[in-house]
């Protein structure tokens, strides 16, 4: 993929799994909230999205961290260095290394598998 493609496919959001395709094709459609006219229905599922994105949130970055901790572990042979899982994620190289220690201390604590 070219940089600018590459740039470009970033600023996307990832298309959410549950709403269907279709729907998505509409730029203007997000979850049938713009067809909602009670402002108390459409309070109360903005609400309801924005907790689950943000649940979301943090269970993906969760998974980010354990998979750069993973990727990092020195008894891989394929292990990467910070500096290559910073550039895989689209991350600074310090933002990396402390996701892979965040990554290890949820491994360690058996959060997440």
């Amino acid at each position: 993929m070219a940089e600018p493609e590459r740039a470009q496919a970033r600023l996307r959001p990832a298309p959410l799994l549950f709403e269907p395709m279709e729907a998505t094709a509409d730029p203007e459609h997000f979850f049938d909230l713009e067809s909602m006219e009670d402002p108390r229905e459409l309070l109360a599922r903005a609400t309801e999205l924005t907790l689950a994105f943000r649940t979301a949130t943090d269970r993906s970055m969760e998974f980010q961290a354990i998979a750069a901790a993973q990727l990092a572990d020195p008894g891989r042979f394929d292990r990467l260095t910070t500096a290559a899982i910073a550039e895989r994620a689209d991350w600074t190289e310090d933002y990396a290394k402390k996701m892979v220690e965040f990554g290890r201390e949820l491994l360690r604590s058996g959060g997440h598998q």
